[in-house]
């Protein structure tokens, strides 16, 4: 009997031999993947400054010689953990920061207790944001602060940023932040007015819970964690895959459940009436128009975005109002464009080049 083109009959055996003790190595991986607890995430140390209700402030200690005059404050987005920004060593947008010169504090969230289910957009916009930057003005004794908001961390700056114009605010940076909420089309219609009675849901169940925010993320890309878990199957026994699979699991899984009164305001004003793009928004009873922004602004947006879609996002830049501005396209996803070996090589000393100039 003839062999297949291109097939050694001597070569059968040593094949075998090699699936079989690479099944076995992914076997004896498996096991330790279960037994085994993931890497440290946000380890970059920090002192908290302060804790009040679901708002956290953290100052990461200096570890360059010469640090930036202007700090940096940023506001992570209210549904996720900022880990995501400190994950291990090497792999940390934080220790980036530090490295480089830059002060660095964060407003994390924690989830909300049932009783602040009466937090509203307000509470964020013109409390807990305002109150951080007092904070940060008085630990670092600068007068400037750089703000930077990741996805809907953004949304809260910005509208921080369009109503305390005159503010201490010096730059402002948003990573996959939408304004056009129209073009966030699942979301849209998981949340049309028509069939979505967000008035009962809230009334009903106070803080929205986070498997139903994780549910509608999931969504966007149905098979995604299917094939992910095969990937890691496939890939088990490569200890850096794994490292990298088990970093970014733990935080796509860890959502923050959403203050009751505060979803409501996101749903009828963003979602339904779309106020931000239409430049009718107010925050307790204060007018948002982001076009009275006037601080250099940069927008990062990831080209392969399936959460923030660019066609949501492409506005930010034509609408503030300032004259130092610049939107940059890179590639990557959601969550790739901010951290893992994608942003390390492209967001982050982007970020660097152009915050560096500013921070003086």
């Amino acid at each position: 009997m003839n062999a297949p083109a291109g097939l050694d009959l001597a070569d059968i055996p040593e094949r075998i031999q090699s699936e079989v003790q690479r099944a076995i190595q992914r076997s004896i991986k498996g096991v330790e993947y279960i037994a085994s607890s993931g890497p440290s995430l946000g380890s970059t140390p920090k002192d908290v400054l302060a804790v009040r209700g679901t708002m956290n402030l953290y100052h990461y200690r200096p570890v360059a010689d010469e640090i930036y005059r202007v700090p940096i404050l940023i506001v992570m987005a209210t549904t996720n953990r900022g880990y995501i920004l400190d994950m291990v060593p090497g792999q940390s947008f934080i220790e980036f920061l530090l490295k480089r010169g830059y002060d660095v504090y964060m407003l994390d969230w924690t989830a909300p207790k049932p009783e602040e289910k009466s937090l509203r957009m307000e509470d964020y916009v013109l409390d807990f944001i305002p109150d951080c930057v007092r904070r940060v003005q008085q630990d670092s004794g600068e007068h400037d602060v750089t703000v930077i908001g990741y996805c809907f961390g953004g949304v809260l700056s910005l509208l921080y940023g369009s109503i305390f114009n005159d503010g201490p605010m010096k730059n402002l940076i948003c990573f996959t932040t939408p304004i056009d909420f129209r073009e966030m089309k699942l979301f849209q219609n998981f949340s049309d007015r028509r069939y979505f009675d967000v008035d009962r849901l809230v009334d009903s169940v106070g803080n929205v819970p986070p498997e139903m925010i994780l549910s509608s993320f999931e969504m966007l890309r149905p098979a995604s964690r299917a094939v992910s878990q095969v990937q890691l199957w496939e890939n088990i026994w490569n200890d850096e895959f794994v490292k990298s699979y088990r970093m970014f699991d733990r935080w796509a899984t860890d959502t923050l459940p959403l203050a009751g009164e505060y979803f409501r305001d996101i749903t009828k004003n963003l979602m339904w009436d779309n106020k931000l793009y239409n430049d009718t928004m107010s925050v307790g009873g204060r007018a948002a128009d982001i076009s009275k922004i006037k601080v250099p602004i940069l927008h990062a947006v990831a080209e392969h975005d399936h959460i923030v879609p660019y066609d949501a996002a492409k506005h930010l830049i034509t609408k503030v109002g300032s004259t130092d501005k610049e939107e940059v396209m890179l590639k990557g996803g959601h969550v790739s464009l901010v951290a893992g070996a994608n942003a390390i090589k492209r967001l982050w000393p982007k970020l660097d080049s152009w915050l560096g100039k500013r921070s003086t």
